[in-house]
């Protein structure tokens, strides 16, 4: 996925945009960057953090940098910001998002005679360069930006810093968040709204979708009105976002408490202990505990010093290793014991599986799996949030077609139904395959209710296929 921070001071901003920026590093994990505007005009440092984390990179771009205006991010693929220089004079730009059809997009900027893109290492397109061409299509920033966002299929958040002030910009139908602080003679912009807190902004508002805001040290004014359709992903709250963070007024930890307690309602088993797959996984085990009355425990810890999520590699091979190494058991806890696991999802159940055989070789009796949200079936089309880079990675459907090798699209939504038999089979083969004791999913309708804001303005696609552009 990735994130962002901007800030716009009356005083250099360097110290908040190194910290801001840090503070979203759970949300990518290839590489970072940090632009800033000052006295010697626009200057910029990008860094691979596959190996190293985002502070250990920067601290010395830091000393150096100077500005009272400045854009970071965390990104997952491509090289970022940029800066442009075009006929709206020179910018720098960072993107969060996804475009769908790149290659269509770029063959109609050629025709239009653009000359060339730099390719990343992939041979994939750069995302921010093709969005600041699409920009850089029209007369004045403003038609730009909406240019590319009615262009792009897909979603696209952006930060665009000139020298008069930095353009925050949520995408088209919000499936990502956008949150403003303020504090004395500045006022930042960030995905994160908890990246600002301790660095002495405090709340001002969230931007609707596709709301457009300019951000100098002065203020943050509304440019283009938000869109009243929106589309925020779900999977924020589930997996992605910060514990200490709001999207649309819901506290994500608030959310994963209900979220374990409505699973908890549901269920019948009765083990010894009920423990979430750290970190995620740990509150809605927290709040299942809570709602059951089964005892919370961590039958493993997380080990942090030198492996946070940033260290994570990209082959998916390699991230199921360093997934494994990273949870240190505690065998008392587990020896003997009849345990309930709660994760955040199951996605290609690689990592779950050899979780549960390593309990297993411990000494657990029973090994009960609960996912805090309902069957993944369908790939990200918005935010590639499953990472998977075809749907056949995930679990669900390499057990559907074993199921039914000619299934269509038709039969696999019925797979989606908690109520059907196809979905029952489902599981029952899920849970075979991955040696669990038991294996109850979360219910879409009640992972909606623990968010708590209405089902049409959710993103729910992974879930349901159900596609709402």
């Amino acid at each position: 996925m990735g994130g962002f921070f901007a800030a716009a001071s009356k005083t250099d901003c360097v110290f908040d945009l190194f910290f801001g920026t840090d503070y979203h590093s759970h949300l990518g994990t290839r590489r970072a960057g940090m632009a800033v505007y000052g006295p010697r005009g626009f200057d910029r440092a990008i860094h691979n953090i596959e190996n190293s984390p985002f502070r250990t990179k920067f601290e010395q771009d830091v000393i150096k940098m100077e500005g009272n205006m400045g854009i970071g991010c965390i990104s997952d693929y491509e090289a970022q910001p940029l800066i442009v220089r075009s006929h709206h004079g020179t910018y720098s730009i960072t993107t969060v998002g996804k475009i769908n059809n790149k290659n269509e997009i770029a063959g109609e900027i050629f025709k239009k005679g653009y000359t060339h893109f730099l390719e990343m290492s992939g041979g994939d397109l750069n995302n921010t360069e093709l969005v600041a061409a699409m920009i850089n299509q029209k007369d004045n920033l403003i038609e730009g930006i909406q240019y590319a966002q009615d262009t792009i299929n897909g979603s696209m958040s952006m930060l665009i810093m000139t020298p008069q002030g930095i353009y925050a910009v949520r995408d088209k139908l919000g499936r990502t968040p956008v949150a403003i602080g303020k504090k004395e003679n500045a006022f930042c912009a960030a995905l994160e709204s908890f990246a600002y807190l301790n660095l002495g902004y405090a709340d001002y508002r969230e931007l609707g979708p596709g709301e457009i805001v300019f951000i100098t040290p002065e203020s943050a004014e509304t440019l283009v009105k938000p869109h009243n359709k929106m589309k925020i992903c779900a999977f924020l709250w589930i997996y992605y976002g910060y514990p200490s963070s709001y999207y649309e007024g819901i506290s994500v930890e608030k959310m994963r408490y209900c979220n374990g307690a409505l699973l908890a309602g549901r269920d019948t088993v009765k083990p010894d202990i009920v423990a979430g797959v750290p970190d995620s996984g740990t509150a809605h085990a927290i709040g299942y505990a809570n709602a059951s009355g089964i005892p919370f425990s961590r039958p493993f810890i997380k080990y942090t010093p030198t492996w946070p999520r940033s260290f994570m590699p990209v082959l998916q091979e390699k991230r199921n290793l360093i997934a494994r190494m990273k949870l240190i058991p505690v065998h008392d806890l587990i020896k003997g014991k009849r345990l309930l696991l709660i994760d955040d999802s199951i996605v290609r159940g690689t990592q779950l599986r050899e979780t549960t055989d390593f309990l297993y070789q411990i000494g657990a009796r029973e090994v009960h799996v609960r996912p805090a949200c309902p069957p993944l079936l369908y790939g990200c089309k918005y935010l590639s949030f499953t990472r998977s880079t075809s749907e056949m990675e995930l679990i669900t459907r390499r057990m559907i077609q074993r199921i039914e090798p000619d299934a269509t699209d038709d039969v696999i939504s019925e797979y989606a139904d908690p109520e059907s038999d196809r979905y029952r089979r489902l599981i029952e083969e899920i849970k075979k395959s991955l040696n669990f004791t038991s294996l109850m999913y979360q219910r879409l309708d009640d992972m909606i209710e623990a968010v708590g804001i209405s089902p049409c303005k959710l993103c729910t696609y992974c879930w349901n296929g159900k596609e709402d552009n």
